[in-house]
C-alpha cells in the first residue's frame, strides 16, 4: 500500500518562502511521476509542478511547471528517500491553498503531468496560506 504525505506547509507572509516535502512510501518507485497541485476556497484544483523519471539512477528528472509559479517554485527529487520537495519562493496572496502531492506508477511528460487522472496516489494535503 503506497501512502503519500505531505508536509511543510504554514503561514507566511507575501514576498516570503515555504518549502514543501512529499514522501511516497510503500514502494520504489523505478519510474515515476510526481507532482503537486492546489485547491484555492472556491476554486479547482490546479496543477502546480511535477517531476518525472524514466529509471531510477536518473538523479534529477523532467521537470514541469503551471503558468502562474514558473519562476518562483522549484520541484526536485530526493531519489533515496522517495521524496519530492516544491520550494516556493516570493509568495502571493493568491498562492493560498490547499497543495496536495500526488505519485504516479508511470513516467509521464509534457501536457499529461497536469491531468490528475495520471495519478495514482494522493496525500491528504497541506495548507499555505500567504497574507498581505
Amino acid at each position: 500500500q503506497v501512502q503519500v504525505v505531505e508536509s511543510g506547509g504554514g503561514l507566511v507572509q507575501a514576498g516570503g518562502s515555504l518549502r514543501l516535502s512529499c514522501t511516497a512510501s510503500g514502494r520504489t518507485f523505478s519510474s515515476g511521476t510526481m507532482g503537486w497541485f492546489r485547491q484555492a476556497p472556491g476554486m479547482e484544483r490546479e496543477f502546480v509542478a511535477a517531476i518525472s523519471w524514466i529509471h531510477i539512477s536518473w538523479i534529477a528528472g523532467n521537470t514541469y511547471y503551471g503558468d502562474s509559479v514558473k519562476g518562483r517554485f522549484t520541484i526536485s527529487r530526493d531519489n533515496a528517500k522517495n521524496t519530492v520537495v516544491l520550494q516556493m519562493n516570493r509568495l502571493q496572496p493568491e498562492d493560498t491553498a490547499i497543495y496536495y502531492c500526488a505519485a504516479a506508477e508511470y513516467y509521464h511528460d509534457s501536457i499529461y503531468v497536469t491531468f490528475e487522472n495520471r495519478y495514482d496516489y494522493w496525500g491528504q494535503g497541506t495548507q499555505v496560506t500567504v497574507s498581505s
